[in-house]
């Protein structure tokens, strides 16, 4: 019995974060299209002539502590469960850099999918979260990005992968173009 659980657990982690490549064949069908002047709803800054007065919305400030956390890790190789410096996977990742600032996430990345508002890739900001689904018959979000850049159209995410571990990618890249699901925001 115990064996049986352990198993099921075991495979519902594995489930997780999967890095199978897809086919590209019809990836035309799943292309995201992101407009070159993104739709961003910014809160207004006091006006001032001293930088140092310049207020700076707490969701910002906060989702920049969250990003540098994430950024820390770069380079870390990926483990699948990990949440250390010796090995960590995507939603191991997000869980440990929101729960550093006390905003706490679900463990696993479906879960997380699960959370926060979804908004529309046009409305993507720094601190957000992407979902992908990974794998060629997979339909279940099985990956997760935090966002760290929008210049544009184009938008970076932190995230880890099982073959290059924890890396900054871009969404329009083909593979994380194709595999993206839904963007949503927990700040």
């Amino acid at each position: 019995m115990d064996r049986r659980i352990t198993s099921l657990i075991l495979l519902l982690l594995l489930a997780s974060c999967g890095g199978v490549k897809r086919s590209t064949s019809n990836s035309e069908e799943r292309k995201v299209s992101v407009s070159a002047s993104p739709v961003t709803e910014k809160p207004d800054l006091t006006t001032t002539n001293d930088a140092a007065d310049i207020a700076i919305p707490d969701s910002n400030k906060k989702a920049d502590r969250i990003i540098s956390t994430a950024l820390n890790y770069s380079g870390v190789k990926y483990k699948y469960g990990g949440t250390t410096q010796s090995g960590m996977d995507c939603s191991g990742l997000l869980y440990v850099a929101f729960g550093e600032h006390n905003v706490p996430l679900p463990r696993v990345s479906h879960q997380m999918a699960e959370e926060g508002k979804r908004i529309r890739v046009e409305q993507v900001d720094k601190g957000d979260l992407l979902f992908f689904t990974t794998g060629r018959r997979n339909n279940k979000i099985n990956h997760v990005g935090l966002v760290v850049d929008v210049d544009g159209d184009d938008i970076k995410f932190i995230h880890s992968t099982t073959s290059r571990g924890v890396i900054v990618s871009s969404l329009k890249e083909g593979y994380w173009n194709y595999a993206f699901v839904k963007a949503a925001r927990i700040l």
